[in-house]
Parts: structure tokens; sequence; C-alpha cells
């Protein structure tokens, strides 16, 4: 009865971590179609005054427009960012299902951005947060479903698996 228990378990936890992939994959792929389809490279459109805005932007950088130009530098981290993403899956496979969220998420987020590197040579980034010329660097989808689970995951291994290390065996 336990081992079909733990296969449950891995089975809904496997569920949870594709959902949650293929729900925020799906949503930056439809929203980067949608900017490039509806706005000129370059145009921007106020949302909600200038503070929120819809800006087509070519991003051949890192998040947040950090290291421009080296696109050839980022395909290898998102690939890391997923066998990141599948080592710990198993690593976690018994434990609670919303750490296989956020590692869905970590896999949307390098998924999403690698697509269009691979296929575009740059990633598409579109919303811009900011006043006037004081504004947060263009990003899309993918970006905080990266940086968010990789906070959380972060956190998850040292705040909460560390302190399972040093729990006392029994």
């Amino acid at each position: 009865m336990e081992a079909s228990i733990d296969r449950d378990a891995s089975t809904r936890n496997a569920l949870l971590l594709a959902a949650t992939a293929v729900v925020l994959y799906a949503a930056d792929q439809a929203t980067k179609a949608l900017i490039v389809a509806t706005l000129a490279h370059g145009e921007r459109v106020d949302v909600f005054g200038d503070i929120v805005q819809l800006w087509h932007v070519r991003n051949t950088g890192a998040a947040f427009s950090l290291l421009p130009g080296a696109t050839w530098l980022f395909i290898p981290m998102h690939l890391v960012a997923v066998a990141m993403v599948v080592y710990f899956h198993r690593q976690f496979q018994q434990r609670t299902g919303w750490i296989h969220v956020v590692l869905g998420a970590i896999l949307a987020g390098g998924l999403g951005n690698l697509t269009d590197r691979v296929r575009l040579g740059y990633v598409v980034d579109f919303v811009s947060v900011g006043v006037g010329d004081l504004r947060w660097p263009a990003f899309n989808v993918a970006d905080p479903s990266l940086v968010v689970g990789i906070v959380l995951l972060v956190g998850y291994l040292t705040f909460i698996d560390g302190r399972r290390a040093n729990e006392p065996a029994g």
C-alpha cells in the first residue's frame, strides 16, 4: 500500500509540474505572439498611464536586458535551468506539491525564452513598468516565472529542506 501512496504522490507532483509549465509556457508564447502581431518593434502603448506600458523590445541579453548581444551565452544557461528542474523534481518526488509548481514555473520560463533565442535569435520582451524615463527593463511572462521560481526554490532549499537535513532521524 505504501508503494501505491508514493507512486500516487509522485504522479500528482509530476502532473503539477507539467500543468504549471504548460500553462505558463503557453501564456508566454501567446502573449509574445500577440505583441509581435500588434505592435511594431520599438512601439509603445500606455496601459495604465505611463506607469505600465506595452513595449515591443527584442532582447539579445539576459533577463531585464543585461549583457546585450550575448544570445549564444544564454542558450546553455536555459538548458541548465531545464536540467536543474529535472534534477530537483526527482529529488523532491515525495515532497509537498507546491515545490513542483515552483519547478514548473522555472521550466516554463527557461523553455519560453529558450524557444525565442533558438527560433528568433533574441527574446521578445513587452512589459515596461516605471514612471517617465525611470523604468524597469522590459520583460515578458517567462522572466518572472524564472526569477520568482528560482527565488522560491532557493528559499525552499535554504529554509525548509535545509532544516530537514539538520533534524535527527527517527
